[in-house]
């Protein structure tokens, strides 16, 4: 194939339109090399796409050789490429007015999935359910009725059974969902839902180094915060207020509480309790059985006296493990700043 083109085999191509040139491009890839490309796009690229295509009758050889040179020109020209969240944000920035690029770019940052109800279905189930037990019934029932079964089940088991009873009477007596109705409820998960996930997943500096310094042991976290307040107070008050410590697993609901029970080892959970709270401790007894919280209660006394460091290191533990939770979409954490985000 030649590399080389002159100017009346430009005018060739320039005389196509984009989607024109684009359908001769996916119809020469074919199915197995245009597959991963298909796949990228949406429903509606998709028709449009494949209108084009049948409509390209006869395409000559040489035209399809050139659009392909023409294709590796352009490209080649850029040189070396580094796609990441912020350069397409920047790309976007210069073509698309603002609000609509910060959409763009909070539906991608968000879960995975072309529409807004592909995306719910990678949403894990509490993390959903602690977002719509907020709403009203009949907005939760159209969206479980939007979603695949499966997940929905998870979903309204995960409900308040009270609230999820009266959303399975909404469903019941639900007729056919009218378009502007179901655009609204869309509407309203894109802006008040899918945006705060994917604003958890932009992190300043600041919330960075509260991550790193949350690993530290208490001596050496103390010794650091202390250091950075004598050069930039401001910075330290920030870092320290984002500090998920083990004392902010008390603002856990119920399920959460289960769930780290479920998936930390006893004897770490005993250690870590000795130095908590009385509050705390009542959190943690009151959502594990009479006879374990029983059992529990008698090995800490069986402990006696426990070293400081050891007590540090148990409740280190304890949230990490509430963190990793966290971050695979098991549990929901509410932030140092007292408000209701969301984190996954």
């Amino acid at each position: 194939m030649s590399s080389n083109m002159n100017a009346v085999d430009l005018a060739e191509i320039n005389r196509m339109t984009g989607i024109e040139k684009a359908a001769t491009f996916m119809l020469a890839l074919g199915q197995e090399y245009g597959k991963p490309i298909w796949e990228q796009l949406t429903e509606d690229e998709v028709k449009e796409l494949s209108a084009a295509m049948s409509l390209l009758g006869n395409v000559k050889a040489q035209l399809v050789e050139k659009l392909f040179v023409h294709f590796a020109s352009e490209v080649s020209a850029v040189g070396s490429l580094y796609g990441s969240y912020e350069s397409t944000e920047r790309v976007l920035a210069g073509i698309l007015p603002r609000d609509r690029v910060q959409q763009i770019m909070d539906e991608i940052r968000g879960p995975a999935g072309r529409t807004m109800w592909d995306k719910l279905g990678n949403v894990n189930e509490q993390v959903l359910a602690a977002y719509l037990k907020n709403e009203y019934p009949q907005t939760v029932a159209v969206v479980l009725q939007k979603i695949k079964p499966e997940h929905a089940a998870r979903v309204l088991g995960a409900l308040p059974e009270d609230f999820a009873m009266e959303v399975v009477m909404r469903m019941l007596r639900m007729e056919a969902v009218q378009k502007d109705i179901l655009d609204k409820v869309e509407q309203t998960l894109r802006v008040e839902f899918m945006s705060n996930l994917a604003r958890t997943s932009r992190k300043d500096s600041h919330e960075t180094i509260a991550d790193i310094f949350n690993y530290l042991d208490r001596s050496s976290e103390d010794r650091f915060l202390t250091a950075l307040e004598e050069r930039n107070r401001d910075s330290a008050e920030k870092i320290r207020a984002l500090m998920f410590t083990f004392e902010d697993l008390g603002r856990l609901d119920p399920g959460g509480v289960q769930t780290l029970l479920r998936n930390v080892e006893k004897d770490k959970l005993g250690m870590a309790l000795k130095g908590a709270s009385d509050k705390l401790r009542d959190l943690f007894f009151s959502n594990m059985s009479e006879r374990a919280a029983k059992i529990l209660r008698e090995d800490m006394e069986a402990m006696g006296p426990v070293r400081l460091r050891d007590v540090d290191e148990a409740q280190q533990y304890m949230v990490n493990a509430a963190k990793n939770l966290a971050d695979s979409g098991e549990i929901v954490l509410a932030d140092n700043k007292g408000e209701d985000e969301l984190v996954y």
